[in-house]
């Protein structure tokens, strides 16, 4: 009887001593490609894909269209009082004009359908 409780505790020790192994095992590996993974996420943070570049682009440009549109209608706005006679109307449409010109250098132009 004493036997069959030390060979079962002896069975039960060699079990838990080979489950706590292979949990040594897997936090030693852990460990050891920690940094790795923590390299290639920092890369992967710090690179931008292609399509990304290409969505951040459209973004900007539909953002330097908007303004644009809005630089119109002042414009058109602006010109409108000027040709009233409104001489400050007619300062403003200069300088808004202006600034429709420096923005469109940044709108890409569109293709001819030809």
């Amino acid at each position: 009887m004493v036997q069959a409780m030390r060979a079962s505790s002896l069975l039960g020790l060699v079990a838990i001593s080979l489950m706590l192994s292979g949990c040594l095992v897997k936090a030693a590996a852990d460990v050891v490609t920690a940094p790795v993974r923590i390299g290639a996420r920092a890369v992967d943070l710090a690179t931008t894909s292609q399509s990304e570049a290409d969505q951040n682009r459209g973004r900007e440009i539909r953002q330097r269209e908007e303004q644009l549109g809005k630089l119109e209608r002042d414009y058109r706005k602006q010109t409108e009082e000027c040709e009233e006679g409104d001489r400050s109307a007619c300062r403003d449409a200069n300088e808004t004009y202006a600034e429709m010109q420096e923005l469109m250098r940044y709108i890409p132009a569109e293709p001819d359908d030809n």
